[in-house]
């Protein structure tokens, strides 16, 4: 049958998406996700190096920057991402998704590039320093709209989950590169060089990926659904070309896959905000919730983990590193080795475990912290297990907001959500660092930290009543395109024997 055929005027039949879940994987779904993947290390390094050439920026020596000064460096990185999300997320939906994968890398490369150039420690250096940190954070923004996206609409649906989760999961993996490399050139370089290429390991690795990047396809869902019908066509081929060379066969597509759609015209800024906020507020609702809770309680835990360890446990500052990458590992370890049971247990029933067993953990430690019964050793064990199941949950919390939406405002719907968990996230650093003070109260961090296990175990809540049970299903399964105008037939999802495609009320 062919792949496509014209059926009405403006209208385009096809099995694209159906040619895309069916896919075996294969080498070139491998050389994806290392090339889209690198955005969440590069992002994970990036903070972790701007938290660890903290110190090394206040010395006389340096750029002699005053503790605020220095912290403020953090804080506009964070803006430059939530402007980058919502700028070219927007782009992302418009111009295409391979389009905007470049060009935010190039971006990000271009701004941490430019950081390591700063030469002085006058108030224009200091804003010429910011100013690149924006930059580099609006490319990492718009990389987190753009990536996933592409990931989740060329990544099959049985595997979709698992990748989507090991992938946001490897910001940690940046985090432990970030703090090794860090701690390498600061101690073996003189810290006036040593900073500067510690904000160089991103954008060296960077550099290699964008090699990579272009021989990436766009993505056909997206050509499909802009109308772009011989495009889409072209991609598809190329993809499954690329498998059957791997030597692996290709099963074929039933017909009562295929859909009709008519691309819509562009999507404005109403449009948008009626189809997140009222065909889709369930969801809306969800995604916001899953994505405040889970930024909520990194921002505040990672950004005061040293605080804590150093007032009320007394570790050397030198030393708080080696406690930040054992944290790292595991919250790696999570997403890597359990993601895989989001596709087959389910959504619903790993996001809302993982939110509601964290969150349980953190209070029982909580309380365990209050009665003093830690060490700097211990309360680092306890932290590490909680996040191995709260990191596999707020990975999957990019995942939910990226899937569960129609594909033509896909990039602007992880935008918003992104931005709204960002928002709320900053309050996390300001409220526990008041909570620490001078390390003499525990009570006042035991109830922060009681705070920050309710808002996992209402996500956990949340999800068990408006989750989508999204596990191996097509994205047209999971939400309607806009631009769709029939199905051939109600069939089987994906190919999965005995499992009824559920489409989602409106």
């Amino acid at each position: 049958m062919p792949a496509l055929t014209d059926t009405s005027p403006g209208a385009i039949r096809s099995l694209i998406p159906a040619r895309v879940d069916r896919l075996p994987w294969s080498p070139f779904h491998t050389r994806m996700v290392i090339a889209l993947g690198v955005a969440w290390v590069l992002d994970g390094l990036e903070i972790t190096v701007a938290s660890s050439v903290a110190g090394a920026l206040s010395k006389a020596d340096t750029l002699n920057m005053s503790s605020t000064a220095v912290g403020a460096i953090a804080t506009v990185y964070l803006v430059g991402e939530v402007v980058g999300a919502l700028v070219f997320g927007r782009l992302s939906d418009r111009l295409g998704r391979r389009n905007l994968f470049m060009v935010t890398l190039g971006v990000y490369l271009i701004g941490s590039g430019l950081t390591a150039l700063t030469l002085g420690a006058s108030a224009g250096w200091v804003v010429y320093l910011y100013a690149t940190r924006f930059i580099a954070g609006t490319g990492i923004g718009g990389e987190y709209a753009a990536i996933n996206s592409a990931i989740d609409e060329m990544i099959p649906a049985r595997y979709r989950g698992r990748v989507d989760i090991a992938v946001n999961g490897t910001y940690w993996g940046g985090a432990i590169i970030g703090t090794l490399g860090s701690l390498l050139f600061l101690k073996v370089l003189s810290p006036h060089l040593g900073w500067r290429l510690g904000f160089l390991i991103g954008p060296v690795l960077g550099l290699v990926i964008l090699l990579v990047r272009r021989n990436l396809p766009e993505s056909p869902r997206w050509l499909l659904m802009h109308g772009r019908a011989q495009e889409a066509e072209q991609a598809i081929r190329r993809i499954e070309q690329e498998v059957q060379a791997a030597g692996r066969p290709l099963p074929p597509v039933p017909d009562d896959r295929t859909i009709e759609v008519r691309p819509e015209p562009h999507i404005g800024y109403f449009r948008l905000a009626r189809v997140l906020f009222r065909d889709y507020w369930p969801r809306s609702v969800l995604g916001a919730t899953l994505m405040i809770a889970q930024s909520f309680l990194y921002n505040a835990i990672f950004f005061t983990y040293t605080l804590v360890l150093t007032k009320f446990y007394h570790v050397n500052t030198a030393n708080a590193p080696i406690y930040l990458i054992a944290f790292a590992v595991g919250n790696l370890a999570g997403p890597l080795t359990i993601g895989r049971l989001f596709d087959t247990i389910g959504r619903k029933q790993m996001i809302a475990g993982t939110y509601i067993l964290s969150g349980a953990l953190l209070a029982l430690t909580a309380w365990m912290f209050d009665q003093g019964m830690l060490t700097a050793v211990t309360q680092t064990i306890c932290w590490c297990i909680i996040f191995f199941f709260a990191s596999a949950g707020a990975s999957a919390a990019y995942l939910t907001v990226s899937e569960i939406f129609p594909l033509e405002v896909r990039a602007q719907a992880i935008a918003v959500f992104f931005a709204i968990a960002q928002c709320f996230g900053a309050l996390g650093p300001v409220l526990y660092g008041h909570l620490i003070g001078g390390g003499h109260d525990p009570f006042k961090l035991f109830i922060g930290y009681l705070i920050g296990a309710g808002a996992m175990i209402i996500g956990g809540i949340v999800e068990i009543v408006l989750g989508v049970p999204a596990e191996g299903k097509s994205l047209e399964d999971v939400a309607d395109p806009l631009s769709l105008v029939r199905r051939a037939a109600d069939s089987v999802s994906d190919f999965a024997p005995g499992r009824a495609r559920q489409r989602p009320a409106r």
